[in-house]
């Protein structure tokens, strides 16, 4: 965008850490306003404030984004400010592994349970609908708006122990494309990025052994950064990917040409 026109506004959820701080840095490092949320509020505060100290313009909110009157407030507080929404990055993600059904020595010691399941579910599915749902009726009311989705390679191709974060993640691919169909006639795209193996804090607790297994499984050699991803985020918000709409875009280091 020039100096002339109006700054876009982007909200990210998840602001506050890893890629959705990187997101969030380097949309206002492009100029746009950014709302960053997150549940933790000091965490997006402090993102909030690296951005104003370099003189970007953001704004922060805790938002519980699988709570849909969270994020209708939200949606009302960043109108308030900015006046208006053009870019939803929807990156907020939990993630609670376990095996469906865990067995040792021939009989069933464990399983996931309904509530780790659920928990899951309701963050990085549930919430994608409900902050999409509480934004797109200002952007249809502005002809204007790009939706970004964090969906991950898993999705495409599975992972062990992550019946719960693979279903969600597909079904964000699912919701992604209907969205590209229902919205693009009121110059609204949905798009979605699919991330790799990506360093950020979860990485911390990764075995030594699994790490370089997935970094050897990475023809780049090494593992994914979050400005990474929030280059392909920017990409997609950019006003010049604007015929780029029901695109899932893995950013994986080419890890999927193996699977």
């Amino acid at each position: 965008m020039t100096s002339t026109q109006q700054p876009r506004i982007a909200i990210v959820t998840g602001g506050g850490n890893g890629i959705g701080r990187a997101t969030a840095l380097k949309f206002a490092e492009a100029g746009y306003g950014v709302a960053v949320w997150d549940l933790a509020e000091q965490a997006a505060e402090e993102v909030v404030s690296a951005i104003t100290a370099a003189g970007g313009v953001a704004i922060a909110r805790k938002v519980d984004v699988s709570k849909p009157e969270d994020c209708v407030a939200g949606v009302a507080a960043v109108l308030e400010r900015f006046g208006r929404i053009d870019v939803l990055i929807n990156n907020a993600g939990v993630v609670r592994d376990g095996q469906l059904v865990k067995v040792k020595d021939g009989q069933v010691v464990g399983q996931m349970s309904a509530d780790q399941f659920q928990f899951v579910l309701d963050v990085c599915l549930k919430g994608v609908f409900n902050c999409t749902q509480a934004v797109v009726p200002t952007m249809i009311a502005q002809k204007y708006g790009r939706i970004v989705s964090t969906s991950s390679v898993v999705a495409l191709y599975g992972n062990f122990g992550q019946t719960n974060y693979v279903a969600a993640k597909a079904g964000v691919v699912g919701m992604t494309r209907v969205w590209a169909r229902e919205l693009g006639r009121y110059g609204i795209t949905a798009n979605a990025v699919a991330p790799g193996f990506i360093a950020t804090d979860m990485v911390k607790s990764i075995p030594e052994k699994v790490y370089n297994a997935l970094i050897e499984h990475t023809p780049v050699g090494r593992a994914g950064l979050p400005d990474d991803i929030a280059r392909a985020y920017l990409f997609l918000a950019d006003d010049k990917s604007s015929f780029i709409n029901g695109a899932i875009l893995s950013v994986d280091g080419g890890s999927v040409i193996g699977t």
